[in-house]
């Protein structure tokens, strides 16, 4: 059965940060949410890119060989593969990610800010 999805209820089931939560998937595009505060890691992706679109908030996307971006709510950039780079919330910032089902949120660094085996809301 078809249901539709609200963001705002899905944001309101968890609190912590960095950690994404899958919300829907499309063939084998995920679409995660998460709450972002202060800094990331620098990282990236091999193989794969990522979306970020900002929900609510405002996210600084660093990157190594560019000036930073900065995004606003309703706002969205697209990390190509290999690009490195860190986001940076200056204040509590919702985000919705699509990204690929294999892609870890510290690329290919696994540490202790790794989530693997996402929650599903």
């Amino acid at each position: 059965m078809l249901t539709k999805k609200n963001l705002g209820k899905m944001f309101s089931q968890f609190e912590e940060t960095w950690t994404p939560k899958i919300c829907g998937q499309v063939n084998d595009t995920l679409i995660k949410v998460a709450k972002f505060e202060d800094e990331f890691i620098w990282h990236s992706h091999a193989e794969e890119d990522e979306m970020f679109f900002v929900v609510s908030g405002r996210l600084r996307m660093e990157l190594r060989d560019q000036p930073s971006i900065i995004l606003n709510a309703g706002e969205f950039l697209v990390v190509p593969k290999g690009v490195e780079h860190k986001p940076v919330a200056e204040t509590p910032t919702e985000v919705m990610l699509v990204e690929p089902s294999k892609t870890l949120n510290t690329g290919a660094e696994t540490n202790e800010r790794t989530v693997a085996g996402l929650d599903i809301i």
